[in-house]
């Protein structure tokens, strides 16, 4: 008999009417300059009659309006290198013609994933308040991680927490310090050209800043005219280097206004599918962490997200030579000492990765190659294993004919995850006809799962259009794979 797999009525589908405001940057330096030469010619009453038009369009749809477009005039400027003076009415409206809106779940909101919330107070007895994470694209398809909260409660009932009318983005700030010889060792992994990689580091200590990385860079352009290759080469040192930084939110805010929006060249095209865990460490701290992978449109690289509180956020590369392809998933605890992370390295079989160190992952094993039908085009974890005294859940997800995504499950050895001890042997969720029409047909799939009480929670991205919630009894789910 199939598990029995209760589908909530939970729809969770992209909203056009959450925008963010972001710089907007009209082309090249010297047509920035002559729009800017443009506005100047306003007068001053032209001035505050157009502020007053933005004001009564858009004030209302952002916090912090006014304070947004004057950073966005200040990036403006910058990339100008203005430095003429003007009154604050005159920066709001450049900055409102350097700024547009985006709305940044309007094509999709799918690849969820979901942990338990770090506070679990004034909730009722036996019920689980957690955060859920989406892959949410809008134009272009860019990819950001946006949030949602909610609570199931002891009869398994979902609700889903209101949702903010407004979202924005954090405060960056960059990596404080990097190491020259672990910098130096990424630059390889990724394929920067060799030469100019020791051209710039040469010149830097073994602990530098991107301030100083830029400066460098720059002493190097004015020495000799860059050829396309040095260009090139400058591009992937800063790009690495922008690629580690914080980003924090207004602790006052609420988690659905909150989004994670590409922030560095390598991220540029998007951020996509990250798998959230909740880590307790040997000493009983917890931290949360997230797989995920930044696309700049021709790269893929995969980073690790952490935050105590979903409030202060870091982007950190991963770095080794078993950092490879999509689609990794971090284990919840070390085992016997180590760090354990599920990978993809070939696109089609899934393997284990073992580490002292969470940045740094040297070697990986094969774990479980495609075996059942429904898999035959290629198997990947569906996020982190769940610890169970069986074993360790690991749902999978599987592609069969017609390139249909299906949701499965292994059974990894508690103390030897790298002892498959069972399976399923059909996948527990399929697309049916409502779930079967999208962006990408016939696709169901998760980033990652809960337990809550005696089951299993999958949020579920529908053919990567939206989202939904399904609950599998977590016995019923052991059994099945230990029969095999």
């Amino acid at each position: 008999m199939p598990i029995a797999v209760e589908r909530t009525k939970i729809s969770i589908a992209p909203d056009p009417t959450r925008v963010i405001l972001k710089s907007f940057i009209p082309g090249d330096k010297n047509r920035m300059q002559q729009i800017f030469n443009r506005i100047l010619t306003l007068t001053d009453q032209q001035v505050n009659e157009q502020l007053e038009v933005v004001m009564k369009g858009f004030q209302h749809r952002h916090k912090k309006f006014k304070q947004v477009l004057l950073h966005n005039y200040e990036n403006a400027t910058k990339a100008l290198d203005n430095e003429i003076q003007v009154p604050e009415e005159r920066k709001q409206l450049f900055g409102a013609f350097f700024s547009n809106e985006y709305s940044i779940e309007s094509a999709a909101f799918f690849n969820p994933s979901i942990v338990p919330h770090d506070d679990q107070n004034n909730i009722p007895e036996g019920s689980t308040h957690f955060i859920m994470s989406f892959r949410a694209v809008g134009e272009g398809h860019i990819s950001s991680i946006a949030f949602r909260t909610g609570i199931i409660d002891k009869d398994n009932e979902v609700t889903i927490n209101p949702v903010s009318r407004f979202v924005g983005t954090g405060k960056h700030a960059p990596n404080k310090k990097y190491n020259k010889i672990i910098f130096r060792k990424k630059l390889t992994e990724i394929g920067c050209d060799e030469y100019v990689s020791d051209l710039v580091m040469h010149k830097l200590d073994l602990e530098f800043d991107i301030f100083r990385l830029k400066e460098v860079i720059d002493e190097l352009c004015d020495i000799n005219l860059a050829s396309s290759r040095t260009i090139e080469a400058f591009d992937d040192i800063i790009s690495l280097a922008e690629t580690n930084y914080a980003m924090d939110y207004d602790p006052n805010s609420h988690i659905s206004e909150r989004v994670l929006f590409p922030f560095s060249h390598a991220e540029s095209k998007g951020i996509e599918d990250a798998r959230f865990v909740q880590f307790f460490d040997e000493d009983g701290s917890m931290m949360y962490y997230a797989t995920y992978t930044a696309y700049s449109g021709n790269k893929f690289m995969p980073q690790l997200l952490k935050t105590p509180n979903f409030i202060n956020f870091e982007s950190i590369t991963l770095n080794g030579a078993a950092v490879q392809n999509k689609g990794m998933a971090l284990f919840p605890r070390k085992i016997g000492g180590l760090y354990m992370m599920i990978s993809r390295q070939d696109n089609e079989n899934l393997y284990i990765m073992t580490s002292d160190n969470i940045n740094f992952w040297g070697k990986a094993e094969l774990l479980y190659k495609p075996s059942k039908p429904w898999e035959m085009v290629q198997i990947g974890n569906c996020g982190s294993p769940v610890e169970t005294p069986e074993g360790w859940i690991l749902l999978t997800h599987g592609v069969g004919v017609m390139r249909q995504y299906c949701i499965g499950a292994i059974l990894l050895d508690l103390k030897d995850p790298f002892h498959v001890i069972g399976r399923l042997k059909e996948p527990f969720l399929a697309p049916n006809e409502e779930e079967r029409e999208g962006y990408v047909p016939n696709a169901l799939y998760t980033c990652g799962v809960m337990q809550h009480n005696d089951s299993l929670v999958v949020p579920y991205a529908m053919s990567d259009y939206k989202s939904s919630i399904a609950i599998v009894n977590t016995k019923e789910l052991v059994h099945e794979m230990q029969s095999i």
